[in-house]
């Protein structure tokens, strides 16, 4: 534990300005302490290296002086020399502490050496000084290691060099030597470290009192916040003893208080202060922030006691000028109530796309935020979403109307409004620019309008007003007015949040117009592309709803029915949906429905049909693609059935869309189970076809989406709800729509909805005949003569003629170039129905014959009596038709 509150004291005193001067001179000393140690070291080794080379220059020189080593080098006895030098040589190797001693010839054959194995070989050395008569010293590897070395020359006395002698410390015994010398290096290093510590310890203690302990960054902060607050700051400081005498006023003080530069040292009440001022200053009490008024400034005082430490006593005061803040701040509230004005205009105007309903927003939210009265006026043409052109002050409209109170003498809304030219108003639409009337009473021209009005608007109490054009992207929309009766009244720095506050209405008004003006089209266009009157037929009865989504909903989509009559009094049902809303979607729905009229002429089965018109859709997609501008017709749905009221079969298939509910004549309401198929433009799955025996009196209700979807609720069960909506007896094809109407949709569609309710009828018996005809040419005179008298027996002898021909034709053929069974089905409907089927695929053409052609002219008849005739296959063969209008119906 005391080492723990040891190793604290001595980290805190580190990081005083003492500790720290302390530290940095003993880091200094112990720097010197090695660089010294350093020093002397190398300079220990340096000697030990240069006294080598001294003892084995002399060495090597007092060798080859001896005369026994020059008279050995001059024998011409080449083994002599050594069996002469090698014991002189180890003598004086012992004697000279050195380590080796060699005696070589002139070309560095060694002659003695302390390894004898190592005489006769090469002196690994650098002898070619020596061999030229000069001495070499250096340190180089030999063979007893690195060492320290000098080669002197040995001469004859005619100056030749007759052989060389050398000698060698090891480098290992160089530096054993220069150790020897740390002991005594590192004791004076130690002396002089603690002497050097010792003395810089003093010196710390003593500037550790002066400086109070503080640290470098306390005591540079100390010395800056000393110097702000006597100069820099935009604040007065005053700091009081005891004594209520000024100890410091800095130079901001001095100047609010109007001190002289004498103020130091002298009582607070001799300064010769205001008197409030000096009242608060020498009160005691701490205060914040009090606001005291000293000469025309307003000062705002903050006062509190120096107790940080016990025994000073006194107390600091600080003064700020807020003349001109309580100025700024009156005028940044005034900013921050007009911004949020504006902040809130931007969320509460503009909330739907009908123009109307806009304009009475924005006079809603003036009232009373920013006006008394508001009044809007625009043209009937953007009240319609058309194009506006320079409004004249003789066409505008009152569209909105709102004030404080509801008897006022303005006009209503709704009233055609024409101003005249001296009228604020009038001035505004021709300008562009904001008028002001500032005060009415005067009667400066503006009542001009209406001189009785005008009395009666001054006597009603308002006093001013402002108008100001209704500008949106560059084209004036119409005016909006601002009156005040109760307010003060309205002045110039009021224009621009006027205009700020209708400019941020004039985008949503334009927007709405724009969106009323697309809508109408849409609408339009939607409107005229679906069947205005539904085809009359005698298979059901048909009666449907069309709603278009709500304004800012969604707008016109693309859905889209229709009832189209097929041959043999049979009736198709169709109902589709184009994803998307807009002239788009309504255009693309034109094209879908003109595709699918098209393709029921073909009186294709329901599957075979969504098959052609989805390879149709998928080739106008591939023909879009490379626009970009029109959407894609991918995604369509869409539901064809066909309803026999001969055979009571119903035959339906989907892409995509919603599944029919069959209505049964008890009531009961189910779905039939129709499979479903990709959407329109997807490909890649076939389309199944789904056969259900209706009873008569069946109801089939086709719907698009916008009937079952809702946020709050999973499609299964607005399905559901739909079914128990349409699941009732006893009811007419509209009585169901509109009780599917009233369950589904109590308030407007988000999407656009499209409901058609087929009522089924059955064609009795007594109306259509049939006969099997064997494949025998003179069966054909039979089946004649049994519709000749089922004609005369439904009172059609006019028509009697023409079948025969046409039905010994078609009979005739299946007979010559089909195969059986061959059958005949008349059919007494709007039209007389003539059917003849075989079991073959082929189909009949109509050609004209040559004049000598024997046959070929059969089929050119019957197109030439029959009103209509054509051909449809099933799944045993074809059947080929004619219709006849009867004679009531031509």
């Amino acid at each position: 534990m005391h080492h723990r509150i040891g190793r604290f004291r001595f980290g805190h005193r580190l990081r005083t300005v003492a500790g720290q001067v302390f530290a940095l001179q003993v880091i200094v000393v112990l720097i010197l302490a090695a660089a010294a140690f350093s020093a002397l070291l190398l300079q220990s080794q340096a000697d030990a290296e240069s006294e080598a080379r001294n003892r084995t220059l002399a060495v090597a020189e007092a060798v080859a002086a001896s005369p026994n080593v020059q008279q050995a080098l001059s024998s011409k006895d080449p083994t002599n020399p050594t069996a002469q030098l090698q014991q002189q040589a180890e003598q004086t190797r012992k004697r000279s502490d050195v380590d080796f001693v060699v005696v070589m010839s002139p070309t560095g054959i060694r002659y003695t050496h302390p390894n004898p194995a190592q005489i006769g070989r090469t002196f690994s050395g650098n002898i070619a000084a020596a061999q030229q008569g000069r001495t070499v010293s250096e340190t180089a590897v030999g063979t007893l290691g690195p060492s320290v070395r000098t080669v002197v020359p040995v001469t004859s006395p005619q100056g030749k060099v007759i052989g060389m002698v050398g000698a060698g410390i090891v480098v290992k015994r160089v530096s054993l030597a220069a150790e020897r010398q740390v002991p005594l290096i590192l004791a004076a290093t130690g002396l002089v470290l603690g002497a050097a510590t010792a003395g810089s310890a003093l010196i710390s203690k003593r500037l550790l009192r002066q400086t109070h302990g503080l640290g470098p960054a306390q005591m540079t902060r100390m010395y800056e916040h000393h110097d702000a607050v006597l100069h820099a700051v935009r604040e007065g400081v005053l700091i009081v003893d005891a004594q209520g005498n000024l100890l410091l006023a800095n130079d901001e003080a001095r100047r609010l208080l109007r001190l002289g530069a004498d103020g130091e040292g002298r009582p607070v009440t001799a300064l010769g202060l205001e008197p409030e001022a000096e009242q608060l200053l020498v009160s005691g009490r701490a205060i914040t922030d009090e606001v005291i008024k000293v000469g025309d400034r307003l000062l705002a005082v903050s006062r509190r006691p120096m107790t940080q430490q016990p025994g000073l006593g006194g107390w600091v005061a600080t003064l700020r000028d807020t003349t001109e803040l309580s100025v700024l701040m009156g005028r940044v509230e005034v900013v921050q109530e007009r911004l949020k004005l504006l902040y809130d205009a931007g969320l509460r105007i503009g909330t739907t796309l009908d123009v109307t309903h806009t304009a009475q927003e924005l006079a809603e939210f003036a009232v009373p935020r920013f006006a008394d009265y508001v009044t809007v006026d625009m043209t009937d043409a953007v009240l319609r979403g058309e194009e506006p052109n320079q409004p004249s002050a003789k066409e505008l409209r009152r569209v909105a109307l709102h004030g404080i109170r509801t008897d006022t003498p303005l006009y209503p809304p709704g009233e055609l409004v024409q101003f005249a030219p001296s009228t604020p108003q009038a001035s505004s639409l021709s300008s562009g620019k904001v008028a002001l009337e500032a005060d009415m009473a005067a009667f400066s021209g503006w009542q001009e309008q209406d001189p009785d009005g005008s009395r009666k608007l001054v006597a009603y109490g308002l006093h001013s007003m402002i108008a100001v054009p209704l500008r949106a992207r560059g084209v004036i929309l119409g005016v909006v007015t601002f009156w005040r009766s109760q307010s003060a009244p309205f002045a110039q720095e009021e224009i621009s949040l006027a205009e700020e506050l209708v400019a941020r209405a004039a985008v949503s008004i334009d927007n709405a117009r724009r969106f009323t003006r697309e809508r109408t089209m849409a609408v339009t266009l939607q409107r005229s592309l679906l069947p205005h009157e539904l085809p009359k037929q005698s298979a059901v009865d048909v009666a449907h709803r069309y709603l278009p989504a709500e304004a800012g909903l969604g707008g016109v989509g693309g859905d889209w029915f229709d009832v189209i009559p097929l041959p043999g009094a049979r009736v198709a049902i169709v109902v589709g949906d184009v994803v998307g809303h807009g002239l788009h979607a309504a255009a693309s729905m034109g094209q879908l429905r003109t595709a699918v009229h098209n393709l029921s002429t073909l009186d294709l089965p329901p599957d075979e049909l969504l098959w052609h018109l989805d390879e149709l859709v998928t080739r106008i997609d591939q023909d879009r693609d490379g626009n970009g501008e029109a959407p894609m017709l991918t995604g369509a749905t869409c539901l064809y059935a066909i309803y026999d009221p001969v055979s009571r079969l119903c035959t339906m298939a989907r892409a995509g869309h919603l599944e029919p509910i069959i209505v049964h004549p008890d009531g009961d309401a189910e779905l039939p189970g129709v499979p479903v198929g990709p959407p329109l433009g997807l490909g890649g799955l076939p389309y199944e076809k789904t056969e259900v025996l209706l009873p008569e009196g069946s109801s089939i209700v086709l719907y698009t989406d916008g009937l079952v979807e809702d946020r709050q609720r999973d499609i299964d069960e607005g399905i559901e709800r739909l079914r128990h909506a349409v699941a009732h007896a006893g009811r007419t094809p509209d009585q169901m729509c509109q009780a599917a109407i009233d369950a589904m949709l109590p308030t407007a569609p988000r999407d656009d909805v499209a409901l058609i309710v087929a009522g089924t009828r059955l064609l009795n018996g007594d109306r259509t005949a049939s006969w099997d005809v064997p494949a025998d040419p003179s069966a054909v005179a039979g089946v004649r003569a049994a519709a000749a008298q089922l004609l005369e027996d439904w009172g059609m002898e006019e028509e009697a003629f023409t079948l025969e021909l046409v039905l010994s034709e078609l009979v005739t053929n299946a007979i010559r170039h089909a195969s059986g069974p061959i059958r005949v089905r008349l059919i007494r409907d709007r039209s007389l129905i003539c059917e003849v089927s075989d079991g073959s695929s082929v189909s009949p053409h109509l050609r004209r014959a040559t004049t000598m052609d024997e046959g070929g002219r059969g089929l050119f008849l019957v197109a030439q009596f029959a009103d209509r005739w054509g051909t449809r296959y099933t799944s045993g063969g074809k059947v080929i038709w004619t219709e006849q209008q009867l004679s009531d119906e031509k």
